[in-house]
């Protein structure tokens, strides 16, 4: 019996791809293991490989097809003595259309909107049964196209999904149009009750902004896959996440000293330590005295880590990754850097798995390098906390004895998500880090 290859979820939060390469061809022999596909998500292009033994009797999806919905079926696997004659006419025309039917027709891939680390929700998936039968999709009324997370989406907060307006590829429904229907149906019950309520005037859509630059020399640059996700779940963040923020000076003239004096000595082996490494390594070991900051939101209860997982931001061309540092805390600082320099490059070449950039409690962001001397980070959900690092600068100071010295001197702002860490218990976690980055030889105990 024929088996049809589905569209992959190639990580927990994705809802659709776009189908880059085909790796085979009509009438190529395949055994489990081989490479079928590449497969860009909204973060990375992927291999995917074949679960079972035989022969691709039909590509159903065409390189480059994009917002191919998770689990639609994108080729005809045949099984030994089958030909592609046989393969019903129902699923060998090639799919025009990436649409998936009714949540029942196929299982949701699990999510962990946790982040990747995506908009904070607990990991959650949907029981799949039986397909129905042709007479009952008749029954239903005319078929819904809708992704599975704005299926599940609807189902928990009693919409009906068949009175939503699809912005998606060919009107598909997807997560933001219920969100947005859920957010006008709650503004109506509330506006029944309290007519005197305001609510904020709609955002202008592209061709209203177009229309204030008609006059003006201007390029239109379409969003990507990443760039979309990017603006969804940072203007989530900050609508969602109750932010405050902690900022401290911190003197790193012995660090500077220590990595010069690690880094003649690492030379011959071909390590070469950063302060970014320091910052990471200092991070992490004060996450674990200050435990109750090591912390994730997960919607009705906090998580609280045991290891020291921590996100480090890298820009890549058209937007970021934040790779994860897992057990920070035991690592050693060339363990450290070996692995950042690895991640930082696969993740401008978008190999990275989508393991490495979720998870953690915890991020980085420097942009010290760029000259920025100080800045607020936006927190990436769920982690409770990130912390922006600005330049190390020369600066006067008043020395212990009261007179003007100079001395390095790196600004730490630290964004806090109010609803797990409260203003003490950051404050306690900035005196750590700076113990440790102010006396760098503690890190090595």
């Amino acid at each position: 019996m024929s088996i049809e290859i589905l569209m992959p979820a190639l990580s927990p939060t994705m809802e659709e791809g776009t189908l880059a390469k085909w790796l085979v061809k009509e009438g190529d022999s395949v055994a489990a293991g081989d490479l079928l596909a590449e497969i860009e998500t909204d973060k990375a292009t992927m291999e995917f490989e074949a679960v079972d033994d035989g022969i691709i009797g039909k590509i159903l999806i065409p390189d480059g097809q994009e917002g191919v919905a998770v689990n639609t079926p994108i080729a005809i696997l045949l099984e030994e003595g089958e030909t592609a004659a046989e393969i019903p006419a129902a699923t060998a025309s090639p799919a025009t259309e990436t649409a998936v039917k009714p949540a029942e027709d196929a299982p949701t891939p699990p999510r962990a909107d946790t982040p990747a680390a995506a908009p904070p929700s607990l990991p959650s998936s949907l029981p799949s049964s039986p397909p129905s039968s042709p007479s009952a999709d008749s029954d239903r009324g005319p078929r819904i196209f809708a992704t599975p997370l704005a299926r599940r989406i609807a189902a928990d907060k009693g919409l009906d999904i068949s009175t939503i307006t699809g912005s998606g590829p060919h009107g598909r429904i997807i997560k933001a149009d219920v969100i947005a229907a859920s957010t006008g149906a709650s503004t109506a019950t509330e506006g029944a009750a309290t007519p005197s309520a305001k609510t904020a005037p709609p955002a202008a859509d592209a061709e209203q902004v177009k229309a204030l630059y008609a006059e003006r020399n201007f390029e239109e640059v379409p969003l990507d896959g990443m760039r979309k996700i990017i603006a969804a779940r940072l203007s989530e963040a900050k609508q969602t996440i109750p932010h405050f923020y902690l900022r401290r000076d911190i003197r790193i003239d012995a660090l500077l000293k220590l990595r010069a004096e690690m880094n003649a000595g690492l030379q011959s082996r071909g390590i070469k330590l950063s302060v970014n490494d320091y910052i990471i390594k200092a991070s992490a070991l004060a996450l674990q005295d200050v435990p109750d900051c090591n912390a994730v939101w997960a919607g009705d209860r906090i998580l609280r880590l045991k290891p020291s997982d921590v996100a480090v931001a890298v820009a890549i061309d058209g937007g970021l990754f934040t790779p994860v540092l897992r057990d920070a805390d035991s690592r050693t600082l060339s363990s450290l850097s070996a692995e950042m320099k690895d991640l930082a490059e696969r993740a401008r070449a978008r190999r990275l798995a989508p393991h490495e950039y979720q998870g953690g409690s915890f991020a980085i962001s420097n942009l010290g390098m760029f000259g920025i001397k100080n800045f607020d980070a936006v927190i990436n959900p769920p982690h409770g906390s990130i912390l922006a690092v600005g330049a190390g600068q020369k600066t006067p100071v008043v020395d212990a004895d009261g007179q003007i010295a100079t001395a390095t001197v790196m600004s730490v702002t630290l964004s806090v998500d109010h609803r797990v860490i409260d203003g003490a218990l950051g404050a306690k976690f900035l005196a750590a880090l700076t113990a440790y980055l102010e006396e760098p030889l503690s890190m090595l105990a």
